[in-house]
């Protein structure tokens, strides 16, 4: 622990021109006199730090000393790829190695461009959670994180509808979409938590799983039965699944993302939309459907005498057309279903007697 805070401390004197006691304590998490006792420390140890006495003084490396260890970690260097995403790398616990990447990295650069990590975080910013909701980090997450990592299989307890099931995953990858974590796994066939652990099946293919509804997850084969394991057996395999190397994780989501979608839009409404109502369709329904609809309907025949195009409209429910659509205002008829219909005709009645003048509104206008 100590050796690590005092190569922290030398990496972080390398990529600035000088750092105060406070800078330095508040960096490596430790008080300012455990910071004078480092210092100290790497002085009897050759390494070349001068003190800069005074108001403005501080810490600095001198002679152009520089050091060897920059070499990134093999968990190092693969945070550093997500380092743009800081709220995803803390729920996953991997922070403290992107910080240190991101630190070898400085020291490693000339002087004249360290400050281009800076630069770069000032002008862009990932915000992954949606507006108006504050997120929750799972508290299993880490563990995902660590097996997705590692290759390691997990037996897990997983929420799915009404009960609790048991499954061994081989989690493939994670995904944080809209504030949500899910996980990309190819596992067992499910079976009942109630049920022994060693009804398994044939193994099923890839699925995504919400990482808020695991209610337990531990690896498949625990350390110490990796230590006693049998005699010729790697214990760096113990535990660990083959990865398929034709998985393709950004590809696999864009499809089952796309699947989601269309699997929400189980059943249809027609509706006559103005010009004005066609552009603004996809801002107040699924756009994909939106689209959709108008291309088909461009193609059947397109637009009638009054520029109005009649479409047939994929939706989630009656339910959820109706407070879609009230956002197209008098720029969009609900044709089909009867009973959707009805439900505008009298929210128009409503809006009409709503706006109409007052009595006494009336009598001042005359």
């Amino acid at each position: 622990m100590r050796a690590a805070r005092l190569i922290k401390m030398v990496l972080l004197l390398q990529s600035r021109p000088s750092m105060t006691a406070g800078e330095l304590a508040r960096e490596l998490e430790v008080s300012e006199r455990t910071v004078a006792r480092d210092v100290l420390s790497l002085s009897e140890a050759g390494v070349p730090v001068y003190a800069d006495r005074g108001r403005s003084g501080g810490y600095r490396l001198i002679g152009g000393y520089r050091t060897r260890l920059t070499g990134l970690g093999r968990s190092e260097a693969e945070a550093l790829f997500l380092s743009g995403v800081p709220s995803a790398l803390r729920e996953m616990g991997l922070a403290d190695v992107a910080s240190a990447a991101r630190l070898k990295v400085s020291a490693a650069l000339l002087p004249e461009l360290r400050d281009a990590a800076s630069g770069a975080a000032q002008r862009f910013h990932l915000d992954a959670p949606r507006w108006y909701h504050d997120p929750e980090t799972p508290e299993l997450l880490p563990v995902l994180a660590d097996a997705v990592w590692d290759d390691r299989r997990l037996t897990v307890r997983y929420l799915r509808r009404d009960r609790e099931v048991v499954r061994e995953l081989e989690p493939y990858g994670l995904v944080l979409k809209a504030g949500v974590w899910y996980v990309a796994a190819r596992s067992a066939p499910e079976r009942p938590a109630a049920l022994p652990a060693d009804g398994a099946g044939e193994r099923s293919g890839f699925r995504v799983y919400r990482v808020d509804r695991f209610t337990a997850a531990a690896p498949t084969v625990p350390p110490e039965e990796v230590r006693s394991g049998p005699p010729g057996a790697d214990p760096a395999r113990a535990g660990r699944f083959v990865r398929d190397p034709a998985f393709d994780l950004p590809a696999f989501w864009a499809e089952r993302a796309a699947q989601f979608r269309r699997s929400l839009l189980r059943e249809e409404v027609v509706v006559r939309l103005s010009p004005r109502g066609v552009r603004q369709l996809p801002y107040v329904t699924e756009p994909a459907a939106a689209r959709e609809a108008v291309e088909r309907a461009t193609a059947a025949g397109g637009p009638d005498a009054h520029g109005w195009l009649t479409v047939t409209l994929a939706v989630e429910s009656e339910e959820v057309a109706y407070g879609q659509l009230l956002g197209l205002g008098p720029e969009g008829e609900v044709c089909a279903p009867p009973a959707l219909r009805e439900r505008f005709v009298a929210a128009a009645r409503r809006a009409a007697a709503l706006y109409a003048p007052s009595e006494a509104g009336a009598a001042d206008s005359r």
